[in-house]
């Protein structure tokens, strides 16, 4: 199959055909209109949710990785907290769900294995509006727009309130 920029798939063509959905972060906090979509998406199914984010793994010193470059505990205890929200509102909202985090310097490929491993029908994450192709490329924040060009699995991309 030929991809091209424009013959990506966006969206599920048919949503009541999502059963397993991968909520995924490049560290981001979930947000409630991220949740509200993976409900709406699996509730139909009785599917199931996975619940993916990136703790930043920030470089190498030397081509060897080094331990003052990982996520401090801090911050990994905030991503903790951010997998744990995260699946109590979809519980509490009746879909199964489970999660985990990833120490990665590359989310985008962290974020679609995770998808092909789990089977997943969708994807769902936050996003920033869409910049510039000249700054995109060089901005964590972007990250979900990576994901959305790299998969032929659907990508729900859901921006804050206010932001286009």
């Amino acid at each position: 199959m030929i991809r091209t920029l424009f013959g990506r798939p966006h969206a599920a063509d048919n949503p009541l055909e999502v059963s397993n959905v991968l909520v995924a972060s490049e560290g981001r906090r979930f947000s409630q209109e991220v949740i509200d979509l993976a409900v709406r998406l699996v509730r139909g199914q009785g599917g199931r949710a996975q619940v993916l984010t990136v703790a930043r793994l920030w470089g190498t010193s030397f081509g060897l990785p080094n331990p003052g470059l990982r996520p401090s505990r801090r911050e990994m205890a905030e991503q903790e907290e951010n997998i744990i929200w995260a699946i109590a509102q979809l519980e509490s909202a009746g879909v199964e769900a489970d999660g985990h985090i990833v120490t990665t310097r590359n989310p985008c490929r962290s974020i679609l294995s995770e998808a092909r491993r789990k089977k997943c029908d969708a994807i769902v994450m936050g996003a920033d509006p869409r910049r510039n192709w000249l700054v995109r490329s060089m901005m964590w924040s972007q990250e979900p727009y990576r994901v959305r060009g790299r998969t032929e699995v659907p990508v729900h991309l859901v921006c804050a309130a206010g932001q286009h």
